[in-house]
């Protein structure tokens, strides 16, 4: 882990403040290339009604945009959770060069936690990653998150019961 590596991350806990501010799980990515951020992302799935809205999506998206070309060489992308398999298959189709990710996902986590997409022998591109950087951060984010969402479930629960 380098110090730009956590710059850039904290920049991606802010766009997973922004999901969060939306009412979306707070998740999010950018794209850097050359020491530019070229496409940013945060989760979108909830408002939007679409399941590939995942926060890295976004920011894939944003970015072949920025440079007019799908194939994101020597890019890195920066994430605040561990990505699932949809989001790792999106990065070996994008040749993303380089993947940093913040917290690991027990449930979905498709790079170190419950699979290892990117280990994967045979692929038409090989990303390299770096896993745990501000994990701590990242995953206190996410687990607030959650825990405020029970706290408001269970309260409503309690209301609608007339208690």
């Amino acid at each position: 882990m380098n110090e730009q590596d956590e710059y850039w991350m904290r920049r991606a806990m802010a766009l997973a403040a922004r999901a969060e501010q939306e009412g979306e799980v707070p998740v999010g990515a950018l794209v850097v290339l050359d020491g530019h951020c070229i496409g940013e992302g945060w989760n979108q799935s909830i408002g939007s009604h679409d399941a590939t809205a995942h926060a890295e999506i976004m920011a894939l998206r944003q970015a072949g945009q920025a440079i007019g070309n799908y194939r994101l060489l020597d890019c890195t992308l920066y994430v605040t959770l561990e990505p699932c398999m949809m989001c790792a298959g999106a990065m070996v189709h994008s040749r993303i060069r380089r993947l940093v990710y913040g917290a690991f996902d027990a449930k979905t986590g498709a790079v170190d936690s419950v699979l290892q997409l990117l280990a994967t022998p045979g692929l038409n591109h090989q990303v390299v990653w770096q896993p745990g950087v501000l994990a701590e951060d990242c995953a206190t984010q996410l687990s607030r998150f959650f825990q405020r969402r029970r706290a408001e479930k269970k309260a409503a629960r309690k209301q609608a019961a007339g208690q």
